[in-house]
């Protein structure tokens, strides 16, 4: 085995062999070949890890023996038939979609298992994109044929929010209304169409890691609305399909099940909306300067071929203001950073190197097309150490 750079450090027993290590880190790979035992101090899944495919593939095919027979479609099947037992032949689900691959993805996964007793519901939080509820609700309903209600929560959102400005509180306060309104349209289901005991998330491996330590004692960086936060009071039972999967396996689970390419790759959306890319309070018209600036963005992203290539893309609105000159006019005005990073995997993530000509572009504008910002930077710090979204 090559010795890898890895900065990582491992304690091991006399009988386990050191294979790799660092120049400040003796063993970062161990061995005891009569016993069959091998051990990694570094995640070799990550996108960070160099050949960490290689060294897994290694382990499960060559050391495990293990057949490469398995295909996403065996994933979406197997699922299909388990949620069909779980919930019977009468249960209803309620889920929430949000027009992100993960929510798409899981809806549509649902509505294949159970058809029409699945209840899509689309909350509109007031801090979604520019116009994405009536986009979701032609991709979402239209297009994949999903069960899809929306609920205007606009007003109920933001007066709860109102004077907020702690990030961890911001999740709590969303991710706790968004049960509360879950619960009070699963009793409108209820009268409606007849029992419903279930909740359907989109959480995936990468949220539970950072949230809760699962399967091993990983620290707890932040909440995630599908995996923390909920009330003691929530009655729905949860099922999370794609929570053992990483961002990249979800995509292809989303083809598997015919999925359109164009909402398969839309860049990740947090639950929480633009509430945790807003820094302080979030305000209506906070919210607004946000969606035109993000708008822009995605737009010349698109325009210039670079959507596809990046991981994740948004504009953040920072507390901040900065003196500017308009015309003959001084301002003082808001600042926003754009935030661009390509990953597979979301675990690691690197600052995407965005060519000058477009960031002149975006900048230029988003100064002169959205009043309230008279600075746009940019984001160059890769995760870890820092996370993808500010909040």
């Amino acid at each position: 085995m090559r010795k890898l750079q890895f900065p990582y450090v491992i304690t091991h027993k006399p009988s386990v062999v050191g294979t790799a290590g660092t120049s400040n880190a003796d063993f970062v790979a161990i061995e005891n070949i009569s016993k069959r035992m091998w051990g990694l101090q570094f995640h070799p899944e990550v996108t960070h890890s160099p050949l960490g495919k290689d060294i897994l593939k290694n382990f499960v095919v060559n050391i495990a023996g293990a057949k490469q027979d398995w295909v996403m479609s065996d994933y979406a099947n197997d699922f299909i038939e388990e949620v069909r037992t779980m919930v019977g032949p009468k249960g209803h689900v309620i889920g929430a979609v949000s027009g992100g691959v993960d929510s798409t993805v899981a809806a549509v996964l649902m509505t294949k298992a159970i058809g029409d007793r699945f209840h899509a519901v689309l909350v509109d939080n007031g801090c979604l994109r520019k116009d994405e509820s009536t986009k979701v609700l032609k991709r979402m309903r239209d297009d994949c044929g999903v069960n899809l209600r929306c609920v205007n929560a606009q007003d109920r959102f933001l007066s709860l929010l109102k004077g907020v400005t702690d990030p961890e509180k911001k999740r709590k306060i969303i991710g706790g209304t968004f049960i509360d309104i879950f619960q009070e349209e699963a009793k409108k289901i209820e009268a409606e169409s007849g029992p419903c005991e279930f909740l359907l998330q989109g959480t995936l491996y990468p949220d539970v890691i950072e949230s809760i330590s699962y399967k091993g004692p990983s620290a707890t960086i932040k909440t995630h609305h599908n995996v923390g936060g909920l009330p003691a009071s929530m009655k729905l039972k949860l099922i999370e399909p794609l929570r053992e999967l990483f961002k990249d396996e979800v995509r292809e689970l989303g083809m598997a099940l015919g999925i359109d390419e164009v909402s398969v790759f839309r860049h990740p959306f947090p639950g929480p909306g633009l509430a945790i890319r807003i820094l302080g309070e979030v305000t209506a018209e906070r919210v607004k300067i946000l969606q035109e600036a993000d708008d822009i963005v995605i737009e010349e992203l698109y325009k210039s071929g670079h959507y596809r290539m990046i991981g994740q893309a948004f504009v953040v609105l920072l507390p901040v203001k900065s003196v500017g000159v308009m015309g003959d006019g001084r301002t003082y005005e808001n600042v926003a950073c754009v935030r661009c990073v390509e990953t597979t995997d979301y675990m690691t993530a690197d600052f995407y190197h965005l060519p000058y000509e477009v960031m002149s572009t975006m900048s230029s504008r988003v100064i002169n097309e959205v009043r309230g910002i008279n600075r746009l930077c940019y984001d160059i710090s890769s995760k870890p150490p820092a996370t993808i979204e500010w909040e």
